[in-house]
């Protein structure tokens, strides 16, 4: 029988468990998929602790790749031994197989192999939305991106910079400043040892920045604030520190600023939309222009470990569970 990591209640990593599930059979507009690799997000760790709170029990996990092994009645769109990928739900890519709409599924280029896939899906289409929809960055700006080292940091630090754009990327060592370094931010600001807002003024000569990604949340939001230039977005996508503290509208009033919390499901709402974030996501990787880095791979029934380390902050890049 199949197996895929399970929690029945909400709490720390130890309430994962690895047990035994059945999958079913796939039904019109449906395919049953054998992941092949699975993606880690800090997201999954909001779902377990019921931060996002969702109906128990629970599979966890948002994006993976793997091949189609049946397809549901009347489907012709997909082919059994088609490879697939996916992000943004509905939850339970923490599997071994599962049942998928054939909606959420795409295509993999040849060029692209199954952990690649799995590991950017959701981070390298937030990026997509983030640097071309939600504010769209132009060549010559200079742009702020919390957690530079992270995930989604690392692609919109060499993203941006293909676009044009001068990168300052907060991060939490040494070690990752440079890792962001190599990876299209030019300024990398180690936090706690630096202040981030004056290193924003000092390179935009004290205008501050027209937007700032902030992933982080109630640890950088207000400073995130202080580097924007008047109009500014902040785009708060993450709160890996918990959540920011709420603000009254007039605060962003003092420079006209805007703020946004956009999630995934809103820019991949159509399949048009979908097809377009994951081909533009596609392009930029096949072409050479980001590097997807898997720099952790752990099996998937020792997913509690690698939330453990995800929390701690001691993973840099992406991250992988393999079946």
């Amino acid at each position: 029988m199949p197996k895929a990591i399970v929690i029945h209640e909400f709490g720390g990593p130890e309430v994962l468990r690895w047990e035994d599930v059945e999958v079913g059979e796939p039904r019109p507009g449906q395919v049953r998929v054998r992941h092949t690799a699975v993606g880690l997000n800090f997201i999954d760790v909001y779902h377990r602790t019921g931060l996002y709170p969702l109906e128990l029990p629970l599979s966890l996990g948002t994006e993976a790749a793997g091949v189609v092994d049946e397809v549901g009645p009347g489907v012709t769109e997909l082919a059994v031994g088609d490879r697939v990928a996916y992000a943004g739900g509905p939850p339970g890519a923490y599997a071994e197989r599962r049942v998928m709409p054939t909606a959420n599924l795409v295509r993999l280029p040849d060029a692209i192999d199954d952990r690649t896939a799995a590991s950017m899906m959701l981070k390298g289409m937030t990026a997509q939305y983030l640097l071309r929809r939600t504010h769209r960055v132009e060549p010559g700006e200079v742009i702020l991106v919390q957690a530079a080292a992270g995930g989604v940091g690392m692609l919109l630090c060499q993203w941006a910079a293909h676009l044009g754009a001068t990168v300052i990327g907060t991060v939490g060592s040494d070690e990752k400043a440079e890792l962001a370094k190599a990876h299209g931010c030019a300024h990398p600001v180690v936090r706690g040892r630096e202040s981030f807002v004056d290193r924003v003024m000092e390179v935009t000569d004290g205008k501050g920045v027209p937007v700032v990604y902030d992933s982080v949340g109630k640890d950088t939001f207000a400073d995130s604030m202080a580097s924007l230039a008047p109009r500014g977005h902040l785009v708060s996508f993450g709160q890996s520190s918990g959540k920011a503290d709420p603000i009254a509208p007039i605060e962003l009033g003092s420079k006209s600023l805007s703020l946004t919390r956009p999630t995934l499901a809103h820019y991949v709402g159509t399949r048009e939309e979908l097809e377009e974030t994951a081909a533009d996501l596609f392009d930029v990787v096949v072409s050479g222009t980001v590097t997807v880095n898997v720099n952790q791979i752990y099996p998937l029934a020792e997913t509690a470990r690698a939330h453990r380390d995800l929390e701690a902050r001691r993973t840099t890049g992406s991250t992988v569970l393999t079946p």
